[in-house]
């Protein structure tokens, strides 16, 4: 038989396990909306275009560190269905929300060699962890 003191909290601890839905990446790219709120834990996955054979590259300036975690490098893919050389593709980074708070993330689009000229474009995005 099983103790009534020991059901209760076990049906406590059931319940909020159940409360709490998981929450779903967050997905950017360079027409995304900002700000962008996230929950603690929340990924998020930014996409932005570029074409590296031109020299230049997407940066990340400000990684917005006191409220997201990088989970890894860039990753570069270019489109399956492109035979020509040199073609454009996607410069990719993935980030979790680590703190509350806010900051903000902020990547350019200059070649590494030239940093004293002004960058191509940038992508500046405000984040709130909650």
């Amino acid at each position: 038989m099983t103790s009534p003191r020991l059901l209760v909290p076990l049906s406590f601890a059931l319940l909020s396990a159940c409360a709490q839905q998981p929450t779903q990446p967050v997905e950017l790219d360079a027409e995304s909306e900002c700000p962008t709120r996230l929950q603690v834990g929340q990924g998020l996955t930014l996409s932005l275009p570029g074409n590296p054979s031109t020299g230049y590259r997407w940066r990340v300036q400000n990684p917005a560190s006191n409220v997201l975690q990088s989970l890894g490098p860039e990753v570069y893919s270019a489109p399956e269905d492109s035979d020509v050389v040199g073609s454009s593709g996607l410069s990719t980074w993935r980030y979790q929300a680590r703190a509350t708070g806010e900051g903000n993330l902020v990547l350019v689009y200059q070649q590494p060699w030239a940093l004293e000229v002004p960058p191509v474009q940038t992508f500046d995005c405000a984040i709130r962890v909650n």
